[in-house]
């Protein structure tokens, strides 16, 4: 199942219905392949020479040009979690950290084949790769231990040395220590890393001012070291994203109302020549709004970079553009540029019942896809902390020093905390003397049990949580607690019940029916009779524990019905995933 819209340049030999050059209005099409499991879209990212589609299995198929321009069709088949495309790179992050690439800049001599980057590190602890990101001619690399590396070209200094003395390198170097996070491009020569402690970081292509400085001088034509960038607005950065002559920035501010979800707005600095900043011929060398009509009553969920074009999606399901439009890669119908975020209508989407599950990605400069892909959290840890993150179950309240208030689910605290009443009283005293930042990496910590989000703070706070207990042991118990379960799925043999708390985090489908503002919110959902009573059971553990009971029989009936359940459930699947599990013990047993 895969919905995928596109619009701009088909110049990769994709399987339009329409193939006319430049496609000036968003058109549909599903990605049709021999192999059923690749249907499921994950991830879809673009750049000039090649386009890769990642599919929940972990598998991927790229569509690239060769030497001749003529469309290439190859099959990755890596355990992949992750893709990222530059302009003349491509890399592959596996659930097993591991990070392949290829490109002219990472292996010149066979810049067409994917060579393992990760294991060129010198630091052999520091070799499992937690986030990867392209720019133009660079690969960056975060890794478990929070350092950040780049590979690839250090011409305009995008890796934080002296470009003079490292033109490039083809093996991962250290960039800077307690990184959060990493931002780039896919055509981009600059490059924006966030340390543990919020502060923001550039280097690289500067001639245009989208590195944000501040005032352009000629000697900071190109930034050749890591550079605090000052004037930041105020708030939590959610992504940055860079283009050839411009970088965009989200940030998230903190309502002062709490219970409503914190606002999101933009911010991009650089060269309006190009028309990338959303604004009217006006030159900006520090980070400045982005100011829409079209933004004043909705939230931004996602945003996407090309070279001169940008995709927003908001949360009242709008799809906003701006920027160069000379293929037609802003979907308008026409070729004209869009200097001002303006909407433009899609295709009717058919699962528009949550907009979050659609993902948006730009190529170069000459395309863009919006694409379908349900949540996959990779455990219960992000689980939890996407949870924390959801305020409208948040029924208990926490003071920091400034006097904000920060929310929480009492129900996980409980399970957390030692399932003590005075532990929570302890928390109370602790997050009294910290800041919103320091207790919001606090409740992280509890959530995930991660000490390496803070581990000064994590001192404080372990003598009051089940630092030793997993996540699937604390879930566990909530399970067998009927005390705590709130929700029935009512069945005619009988009732299963449920935390409505653990069906938002694992279910896309309740999530939506709890989080919705029409729908009905009633405590049960009744009759679902292609599934027996065998794979509730099964539902019910996995959903709780991501593990199969051993005493479980498992039948090729089983499977099936678990295979309806899954797209039915929309369940939040990990790696290895419910059915694969189900095939391994079904094999086994037979």
């Amino acid at each position: 199942m895969n919905e995928i819209i596109f619009f701009g340049e088909n110049n990769l030999g994709l399987d339009f219905q329409n193939k006319q050059k430049k496609i000036k209005k968003p058109i549909q099409f599903k990605f049709e392949n021999e192999n059923e499991n690749e249907k499921q879209i994950k991830q879809i990212e673009s750049s000039f020479y090649s386009t890769i589609f990642l599919f929940k299995n972990g598998k991927a198929i790229e569509y690239s040009r060769d030497s001749k321009q003529n469309p290439v069709k190859i099959q990755i088949e890596e355990n992949i979690q992750k893709v990222t495309v530059g302009y003349s790179n491509e890399a592959i992050l596996t659930i097993e950290g591991n990070v392949f690439a290829k490109g002219t800049e990472i292996n010149p001599e066979k810049s067409n084949e994917f060579i393992n980057i990760s294991s060129l590190i010198e630091d052999i602890n520091d070799r499992i790769i937690q986030d990867i990101v392209s720019g133009g001619y660079s690969i960056y690399l975060l890794t478990s231990n929070q350092n950040a590396y780049g590979i690839g070209s250090n011409y305009f200094g995008q890796l934080g040395f002296d470009s003079k003395a490292l033109d490039e390198t083809h093996k991962p170097i250290l960039m800077m220590k307690n990184v959060s996070k990493i931002f780039s491009g896919n055509t981009s020569y600059s490059f924006f890393l966030l340390n543990s402690n919020q502060e923001l970081f550039g280097c690289g292509d500067n001639q245009y001012g989208q590195v944000g400085l501040g005032e352009l001088r000629k000697e900071e034509i190109k930034i050749q070291k890591l550079t605090k960038i000052q004037n930041i607005p105020k708030g939590k950065i959610i992504d940055i994203q860079t283009g050839n002559y411009h970088s965009i920035m989200m940030i998230e501010n903190e309502n002062e109302n709490e219970n409503q979800n914190p606002k999101r707005k933009l911010y991009s600095c650089g060269s309006s020549g190009y028309n990338g900043l959303g604004k009217i011929y006006e030159d900006t060398y520090q980070f400045t709004e982005i100011k829409s009509s079209l933004f004043e009553n909705d939230d931004i969920l996602k945003i996407s970079v090309g070279n001169t074009h940008t995709l927003i999606l908001t949360s009242n399901s709008k799809f906003i553009v701006f920027g160069g439009n000379l293929f037609g890669q802003l979907g308008t119908g026409d070729t004209k540029d869009q200097l001002i975020p303006i909407q433009i209508e899609f295709p009717k989407l058919r699962f528009n019942e949550n907009i979050s599950n659609y993902h948006i990605s730009c190529g170069y400069w000459n395309n863009s896809l919006l694409y379908y892909s349900h949540s996959s959290f990779s455990n219960l840890e992000e689980d939890l902390i996407k949870l924390f993150e959801r305020k409208e179950f948040c029924d208990i309240s926490f003071k920091t020093k400034t006097g904000e208030i920060i929310k929480a689910h009492k129900l996980i605290l409980k399970y957390r905390l030692n399932e003590n009443e005075n532990e929570i009283e302890k928390l109370e005293e602790i997050i009294s003397t910290k800041s919103i930042k320091e207790s919001n990496q606090i409740f992280e910590m509890i959530y995930s049990n991660n000490s390496k989000i803070n581990p000064k703070l994590y001192s404080e706070i372990k003598e009051i949580i089940n630092s030793n207990e997993k996540i699937e042991e604390t879930m566990k118990r909530i399970y067998l607690d009927e005390n705590e379960k709130d929700f029935i799925i009512e069945r005619k043999e009988k009732q299963y019940k449920f935390p409505k708390l653990i069906l938002i985090m694992r279910s896309e489908l309740y999530r939506g029916m709890f989080l919705s503002v029409t729908e009905d919110k009633s405590n049960k959902v009744t009759d679902y009779s292609e599934l027996s009573n065998k794979s509730f059971q099964i539902f019910e553990y996995w959903i709780y524990s991501n593990q199969i009971k051993d005493e479980i029989q498992i039948t090729q009936e089983i499977i099936d019905e678990i295979q309806i359940g899954i797209d039915y459930f929309q369940l939040n699947q990990t790696n290895p995933n419910l059915l694969d599990l189900l095939i391994n013990k079904f094999n086994n047993q037979n």
